[in-house]
């Protein structure tokens, strides 16, 4: 079955900070989420990231290792997690992308997996 691979992207700055009835509330989401994908098999992995700031840019030029840290663009919206589901089709990725929580109000951006046999 192919894999499917759900980028998760929102707005950081309005993101539910810890602690909160909203972040509560963001998390029993997602915890619905993970246990019907787990019920339904399609579950193959996934982790939320850190905030943006935590994250870094690698880049090689000339054969020179340059880093850079925080988000790749400034301006982009934070890659908060992932999920790797095996998904039959793409009817069923979107189904699953649509049931995810980021998707309200951010983006899940949906990228199949190239297997090598």
């Amino acid at each position: 079955m192919p894999k499917f691979m759900f980028l998760q992207y929102v707005d950081e700055s309005n993101a539910p900070r810890p602690g909160t009835p909203e972040m509560d509330a963001q998390i029993e989401a997602y915890a619905k989420l993970l246990e019907e994908a787990q019920a339904a098999g399609v579950m193959r992995g996934g982790d939320a990231c850190q905030p943006s700031a935590a994250g870094f840019s690698v880049q090689v030029q000339g054969g020179q290792t340059k880093t850079s840290d925080g988000p790749m663009y400034a301006q982009s919206p934070w890659l908060n997690g992932y999920f790797v589901f095996d998904c039959k089709d793409r009817a069923e990725a979107i189904e699953w992308a649509a049931k995810n929580p980021a998707a309200n109000g951010g983006t899940v951006e949906v990228h199949p997996i190239l297997e090598f046999n």
